[in-house]
């Protein structure tokens, strides 16, 4: 039993979807309607405690503008972070608008630079979250599926949603989930 337990166990593993959530919640911030993406970025500086409680356990805060060059050109990396169950490094784009396919690109540019210059022999490959205002999920499907690198999209809200909305919310989901239960005469209940 012992030396089971000590073995790795593909059911153990977690992934970065399992670690990010989608939406995040930022009412927090207290930002106004109108601001501009230095605006927000500040402002989770500012709130970096609550920041990290929104985006989940085992999140360590390295830094923000963190720059990398390119060829002749600069850029900067809004946020980085460490997970320590991950073990890699979680690059945080914060975009205003809704996500975008060029967000994938920019994303992907980011992570293959952290890849070759930023992550230690013993990690795993960086996770690029894009954090953004808006996301057509058909538009994010295909801009992110397939890529080498792990880019995931995920919305973030200044308020929590109308009462009435998260309780219609609720009561969907636990209709799909009824609708998924395998009943006794499922053929398929024990695959």
């Amino acid at each position: 039993m012992l030396e089971k337990a000590g073995q790795p166990d593909a059911r153990d593993a977690i992934s970065p979807e399992d670690e990010l959530k989608d939406p995040f919640v930022l009412e927090f911030l207290s930002l106004k309607d109108e601001y501009s993406e230095n605006d927000l970025e500040e402002a989770l500086i500012q709130h970096i405690e609550s920041f990290l409680l929104e985006l989940g356990n085992d999140f360590a805060f390295l830094g923000r503008q963190k720059r990398l060059r390119i060829g002749d050109q600069w850029f900067r990396v809004d946020l980085l972070f460490f997970h320590r169950r991950l073990r890699c490094l979680v690059i945080v784009e914060l975009k205003l608008g809704e996500f975008s396919y060029a967000d994938a690109g920019q994303m992907h540019l980011y992570l293959n630079y952290a890849r070759e210059h930023w992550m230690y022999a013993d990690e795993n490959p960086p996770v690029g979250l894009i954090l953004c205002n808006r996301k057509d999920e058909a538009i994010a499907h295909y801009a992110l599926e397939g890529l080498p690198n792990k880019v995931m999209a995920a919305e973030y809200q200044m308020v929590l949603p109308d009462e009435k909305i998260l309780a219609a919310e609720l009561e969907r989901t636990r209709k799909a989930l009824e609708q998924r239960k395998p009943t006794e005469n499922d053929p398929n209940q024990n695959e």
